[in-house]
């Protein structure tokens, strides 16, 4: 679906938990009052909580509206700016990938790389690189494998989770916390502080998958069973 761009950009709120049961804050953390936080999500479509342009806006209004919307024309949305906003994004520290470069370097001569980049990906020309494959060890003694990206691979891939953000936000359930712009694991455990100090609780499941993100095609989008949108 085509939404109309605007020259203006709009601010995204930050999201707003419900009013829940509170528990005491734990003490020596410096952390506020935990809350139940169960409520539908509002969150930033970047993961940097910046700015998103007037467009992105009518396709998430759009993905709210119309549920069994089909979005066919997304690739406009992928501008100069949103790329400048998706590097931006990125962690500065980060381990180059393949391609060696580093984030503090590509900032020079930024606005040629990012143009050149926008013009590439529209005439499709753009071209994917290998992930460096690097190992990470883990308590246990044994090693998980990690993927990691070229820096203009992940400027790609944060403009794109931004745009599809804004589809699938709008459906995610106010308790899914993982993977998700403006919310993380601290809120998570506020939450089920509540729900188990405060409600009624017949029983807890935890479960872990042996090894499912060694072999498994990972995407932060689907990895908490994403609704089925048509296309």
């Amino acid at each position: 679906m085509h939404a109309v761009e605007e020259s203006d950009r709009g601010e995204v709120p930050m999201n707003q938990p419900n009013k829940g049961a509170q528990a005491p804050a734990e003490a020596g953390e410096g952390r506020l009052r935990p809350k139940e936080n169960t409520g539908q999500s509002h969150t930033p479509p970047a993961q940097n909580g910046q700015r998103v342009s007037q467009g992105l806006s009518g396709v998430r209004r759009a993905a709210r509206e119309r549920k069994q919307a089909r979005f066919t024309t997304l690739l406009h949305h992928l501008n100069v700016d949103l790329l400048k906003d998706s590097y931006y994004a990125l962690q500065r520290k980060a381990a180059p990938g393949v391609d060696g470069m580093r984030w503090r370097e590509y900032e020079d001569g930024l606005e040629g790389r990012l143009t050149d980049l926008h013009s590439r990906i529209h005439r499709g020309a753009y071209r994917a690189q290998p992930s460096r494959r690097v190992y990470i060890p883990k308590a246990d003694g044994k090693q998980r494998p990690l993927g990691i990206a070229s820096l203009e691979d992940k400027i790609v891939q944060q403009a794109v989770v931004t745009i599809l953000n804004q589809i699938y936000e709008v459906d995610f359930r106010g308790f899914s916390y993982g993977f998700r712009p403006g919310r993380d694991p601290h809120q998570a455990l506020d939450a089920l502080n509540v729900g188990i100090a405060r409600k009624k609780v017949n029983w807890i499941l935890d479960a872990d998958i042996k090894g499912f993100l060694d072999t498994a095609s990972y995407c932060p989008l689907v990895h908490e069973m994403a609704p089925n949108r048509p296309g």
